[in-house]
């Protein structure tokens, strides 16, 4: 007995309790249909089919957000006047999917009705995916505004240095902001591209036109990235200050050998050096809601360990939530044997939740644990996920009070339920009902359905099946405002 006690205890010491707030994000990635659709061509039915494949399967593992890439290479998965519909959601870039007129607010509606957030991940500055500009519609910016383009490698970029481009990105983004109820604009790590060697990015014409006198290219390079960052920050804080702006950023900023504050790796690029990124800044100004450090090496990888780049983050963050990005699509399908072993993610998760300042963990990408690697979705959600948890408060979230959901009705017949809530928000919230063993103790509460209620809507009506035991049982019931701000369990005695 005592060695059982003793093993419980270093579990319990090993993963942690199941946290009431955690981040817990899956990024599917469009780009050449990495996660989804799995082919442009492919017709509605099929695409649709595919992507509630991975929103169930998220939603069993009690995942709360995906992160969506909407726009890949200057292109658009939902009607834009700014940019052309995208050859990986309709087989030819520029054309529409028939019966298919807005896949944004058809996916932003099925992730709602699973009780997730959805958030729109779009990349700004990569133009061209590669150089056939054949394939490009007539509308894409390449043609549109061909001097904003420069050729890097075997792709076309947006010139970050010409301020036209930061306030045009800026207004990519608010089309989507103003039209659509999402929960949060994100960006990945690609800002400046990553260095080729042997190639230069040509940007000095830009760079002669708008540096400031005595600025160097690398500070100026920076400070454009920051323009574009800012101007999203202010435009959501504007617009609607209730959808989060986060950024997963190249997961080691500087190493220790050429400045005192970096980690200890031997990154062969970095973030502020070869990205012309600052994240570090960007926290310290209060333009991002969460940060999400991309960092996909294994717990104990020599030149860049996932421990070491984790606590140092956690001893640097401030201002904006902190996530940590995992890559199980590493597992069994890399060189370094760590990611052979079932462990590697877990042990991974362990120390998230062991570091106080982290408070959760976004995978990269969606088809990583589909039909695939069964034993380890086994152990994450024995160990990890086996409870739900709601996204952790925005660190603005005192900007609103939450109120209790008021009931409008309840009707009972037998087994089935159906209750109406209603609500004093004027913004998009999500909405918890449970079963409650005892309802003197609101911890005795299993979870029965999530929902989302929208923006104004006064009033939203929600249908139970329950089993025979629960029937017999009280019904508690919680909403959450798009600032991530609970409120009490309102406790319904089925009896009454």
């Amino acid at each position: 007995m005592l060695l059982i006690f003793i093993f419980a205890s270093c579990a319990s010491v090993k993963y942690g309790k199941h946290p009431k707030n955690e981040f817990r994000g899956v990024w599917v990635a469009t780009v050449v249909n990495i996660d989804w659709p799995k082919d442009g061509n492919d017709s509605v039915e099929k695409q649709k089919e595919d992507f509630l494949r991975i929103l169930d399967f998220y939603d069993n593992l009690n995942f709360n957000v995906l992160i969506v890439q909407i726009r890949t290479a200057g292109d658009a998965f939902y009607p834009s006047e700014m940019a052309p519909w995208s050859r990986f959601l309709t087989g030819i870039e520029g054309e529409p999917k028939e019966r298919f007129e807005d896949p944004l607010r058809w996916m932003l509606e099925k992730t709602h009705e699973q009780g997730m957030q959805f958030h729109a991940w779009l990349n700004p500055y990569r133009a061209t995916f590669d150089l056939d500009t054949t394939l490009l519609a007539e509308t894409h910016d390449f043609y549109q505004h061909r001097d904003w383009m420069l050729k890097y490698g075997k792709k076309y970029y947006y010139n970050p240095g010409i301020p036209e481009v930061w306030k045009h990105l800026t207004q990519v983004v608010e089309e989507v902001v103003n039209h659509y109820d999402i929960d949060g604009v994100h960006f990945d790590d690609y800002f400046y591209p990553y260095k080729i060697e042997g190639e230069t990015f040509n940007d000095s014409l830009a760079y002669a036109e708008n540096a400031l006198p005595d600025q160097d290219l690398e500070d100026w390079r920076r400070s454009n990235v920051d323009s574009l960052v800012k101007n999203i920050h202010l435009m959501i804080e504007k617009k609607k200050p209730w959808v989060r702006f986060g950024i997963s950023p190249f997961g080691v900023w500087k190493n220790k050998s050429t400045d005192p504050n970096g980690s200890a790796t031997r990154a062969g690029q970095t973030t502020y050096e070869d990205l012309y990124a600052d994240p570090l800044l960007w926290m310290e100004e209060g333009w991002l809601d969460y940060i999400v450090p991309q960092a996909y090496w294994s717990m104990h990888y020599p030149a860049a360990s996932h421990e070491t780049i984790a606590h140092w983050w956690a001893e640097k963050s401030k201002n904006a939530n902190l996530y940590m990005g995992n890559g199980p699509y590493k597992i069994r399908n890399n060189p370094d044997k760590a990611w052979k072993r079932k462990r590697e993610l877990p042990k991974q998760l362990a120390l998230a939740r062991s570091l106080p300042e982290i408070r959760g963990n976004v995978f990269f990408s969606a088809k990583s644990l589909i039909d695939r690697h069964e034993d380890v979705a086994r152990k994450l959600k024995r160990k990890f996920y086996g409870q739900p948890a709601a996204v952790p408060p925005m660190t603005r979230s005192e900007k609103r009070i939450l109120l209790k959901p008021a009931i409008a009705s309840l009707k009972q017949f037998n087994t089935r339920v159906e209750i109406c809530v209603s609500h004093f928000d004027s913004v998009p919230r999500f909405i918890a009902l449970y079963s409650l063993k005892d309802k003197a103790d609101v911890h005795s509460k299993t979870l029965l359905k999530k929902g989302y209620i929208a923006a104004n809507d006064a009033e939203s009506c929600f249908t139970l099946e329950l089993g025979r035991r629960q029937s017999k049982q009280s019904l508690g019931v919680a909403i959450t405002n798009a600032y991530g701000n609970s409120s009490d369990l309102k406790v319904i005695s089925l009896e009454d």
